[in-house]
């Protein structure tokens, strides 16, 4: 996602609080998750990282499908359930992306996507710990995703280490993934909190249109808009796990 870095501040009322949790989170980064995502691009081959990023986006598409259905887009969730299916019957659960070179994508639903579908306004930004930028809406849609995966469903299953397992493991591989960004956003960002924030909202603005956003805002997107904005660097932003979503 194309994130370009402006001011705001009143999609942002807890900013004081938001910007405490933040240096935590990046002092966290620093010293856990990073070197670990490190250790494990180190030593794992990369056909192998490449099998275990497959793995859990394909766990991901049951999230999407639900999603596309309660958005009606019928002919999306038909897609991408051949997709789901495909990968994991062809592609050994999922760790081979054959449905890709078939025609079918990947695509990003959620139910805080959902919620925005249906005029759920975003709310007020916030940074949870460990987990990063959020909204409101999110929020609830991320609890609400966490029950639909397969993987919640599977901790009544497995033996009890093994669903934690799978967690912490999607963690380190959503981190591996953005070893790259790392470096970008410290050069472009002349505040690394803003420039996290704005480009986090535009990306579930444009999540939410399905990359359309309308031209006419609402009070709560125009914000965005409002202000000319501090920085012109436009850089590739992608959110850790999607550690929401997808």
């Amino acid at each position: 996602m194309t994130g370009c870095a402006t001011t705001g501040g009143q999609k942002d009322p807890m900013e004081s609080m938001n910007r405490s949790i933040f240096d935590f989170n990046e002092k966290l980064d620093k010293n856990v998750l990073k070197p670990v995502a490190s250790g494990y691009k180190a030593v794992t081959p990369d056909v192998i990282e490449t099998a275990v990023g497959n793995f859990f986006s394909n766990l991901n598409d049951v999230v999407v499908i639900v999603n596309d259905v309660l958005q009606l887009k019928f002919t999306e969730a038909g897609s991408d359930s051949a997709r789901f299916l495909i990968n994991t019957l062809l592609g050994i659960g999922g760790t081979i992306d054959f449905a890709t070179d078939y025609g079918f994508l990947k695509r990003n639903e959620d139910f805080g996507q959902t919620l925005g579908h249906y005029g759920v306004p975003d709310g007020a930004y916030m940074v949870l710990p460990v987990v990063g930028a959020n909204s409101a809406r999110d929020m609830l849609g991320g609890i609400v995703d966490s029950a639909t995966s397969p993987i919640f469903y599977g901790g009544f299953f497995m033996p009890a280490f093994i669903a934690p397992s799978l967690g912490g493991g999607r963690v380190v591989d959503a981190r591996s993934q953005l070893m790259d960004v790392d470096k970008t956003l410290e050069e472009a960002a002349l505040d690394k909190y803003e420039f996290v924030r704005d480009a986090y909202l535009q990306r579930r603005r444009s999540l939410v249109h399905d990359g359309n956003p309308p031209k006419s805002l609402s009070n709560d997107e125009a914000f965005l808009e409002d202000t000319e904005p501090k920085h012109s660097v436009v850089v590739e932003y992608t959110d850790p796990v999607a550690v929401k979503g997808n």
